[in-house]
């Protein structure tokens, strides 16, 4: 757990100062890692500067009705998917306002897992910027803490990566 915290700390500190130097704040939408993305962001003294709002949709209801997902979307692709992932993200910077979003929505598990989307399977969107909505797919391995630590730790290197336009 140590190990995580460090990393998340430092990716944490390095998108503060990438938001701080645009003026630029940010939300997260989350799923499978149920708030820890944004858990991580406000454990920094002072990222109210940056960071603006964290949506925890968890049932297809709250991301129909918090982050405007497709329901017809919901049920053609199933939560878990690209195009679920895209729209969470897009949806929570439009009702936020913010410059930066970035969502995750997988399966943690140790069970939910089907064929096709396998435990560990988190599918990720950003918009950064006016940038275009990038998207990502991630397996990971472990059990349900691990596979959610390493999906706040995606999510966060993704923000950096795509603000210092290295995706």
């Amino acid at each position: 757990m140590l190990e995580f915290e460090i990393k998340a700390g430092s990716l944490t500190a390095k998108i503060a100062g990438l938001l701080g130097a645009r003026n630029w704040k940010m939300a997260t939408a989350e799923s499978c890692a149920g708030g820890w993305i944004a858990k991580c962001c406000t454990d920094m003294a002072g990222s109210s500067v940056w960071f603006d709002r964290g949506y925890i949709t968890y049932s297809y209801g709250a991301k129909e009705q918090m982050l405007g997902v497709s329901p017809d979307d919901l049920l053609k692709y199933g939560a878990v998917s690209e195009e679920i992932a895209q729209q969470m993200a897009t949806g929570a910077k439009k009702y936020s306002g913010v410059d930066v979003t970035v969502s995750a929505t997988g399966i943690a598990g140790p069970g939910g897992g089907m064929p096709g989307k396998p435990v560990g399977l988190v599918h990720f969107a950003w918009c950064i910027g006016e940038q275009p909505v990038s998207t990502d797919a991630a397996m990971f391995e472990g059990d349900r803490e691990s596979v959610r630590q390493q999906t706040v730790l995606h999510a966060l290197e993704g923000i950096v990566l795509r603000i210092e336009g290295n995706v």
